[in-house]
């Protein structure tokens, strides 16, 4: 795309799979240097190879999200070994329980979800902010949910998660702006991929009584456009959310759902 990301430094969060392997390539094929960030290392080492393929530095930091001490951490080590953070990218989070209500919800249940879905980002912008107030520059892309704009039945937990994230990045946002530091939030939609059609759409067939195939057919037509998002369509969102074409954007959630909030 050439969005003017050559040389940037971003950090990733959750980029091992799905929607954050799919991000982590985006940055890494506009130029990007990348600090790549989760519990499992194992699984982050492949991706991490694949752009140092392309000429990238990386570095791969194990970091628990939900401790605050721990992303302080990574994010001083992240300044140690390349001077600066330009862009921040919060993908890492969980699903939750699906299907139940929220009277069948367990508080641990609730608890957990909400701790890493919230939490994770908090401790992340709050441990880079710093450095980028310092450069009075910065960018910080959220991975939010369209079930945190409209809410969803049978996804309590998760959608009370992703709307208390917007207002995370909102408040943030507001607080940031005059130190030329973007925050936004990209909510996407359902997105095709092992979660989608292992886990979402056999819970719809099990209930319904029709096939999984059945089940995303339903989905798909939910949605103005009639098809399911990608990977790719939320990294292309946080690339632009991560460059200056979106210089006189900050505190939005830009759904990426083909039309469903909307709806």
């Amino acid at each position: 795309m050439k969005l003017g990301l050559e040389e940037k430094v971003a950090v990733i969060t959750g980029p091992a799979k799905g929607m954050g392997a799919a991000v982590t390539r985006a940055f890494g094929a506009e130029g990007c240097h990348l600090a790549l960030v989760g519990r499992d290392v194992l699984a982050i080492e492949p991706i991490a190879a694949e752009m140092q393929a392309l000429g990238r530095k990386v570095i791969v930091l194990p970091t628990d999200l939900t401790d605050a001490a721990a992303c302080e951490a990574m994010v001083q080590t992240v300044l140690k070994a390349f001077g600066r953070i330009d862009i921040l990218v919060n993908v890492a989070g969980g699903s939750g329980p699906m299907g139940k209500t929220g009277w069948e919800t367990s508080p641990e249940e609730f608890d957990e979800i909400v701790t890493l879905n919230m939490n994770g980002c908090f401790h992340t912008m709050r441990a880079v902010v710093p450095a980028m107030i310092a450069r009075k520059y910065g960018k910080i892309v959220n991975v939010g949910g369209t079930f945190g704009m409209r809410g969803r039945a049978g996804r309590m937990a998760y959608s009370a998660s992703k709307w208390g994230l917007r207002g995370i990045t909102k408040s943030f946002a507001l607080e940031v702006g005059e130190h030329n530091i973007n925050v936004n939030c990209v909510a996407p939609g359902m997105v095709d991929g092992p979660r989608f059609r292992e886990k979402v759409c056999p819970t719809m067939a099990k209930r319904l009584g029709i096939t999984v195939e059945e089940a995303a057919q339903r989905h798909a037509a939910d949605y103005a456009l009639k098809r399911i998002s990608t990977d790719d369509d939320i990294a292309h969102a946080c690339l632009f959310l991560a460059s200056d074409v979106s210089r006189q954007i900050t505190g939005v959630d830009l759904p990426v759902d083909g039309g469903w909030a909307a709806l």
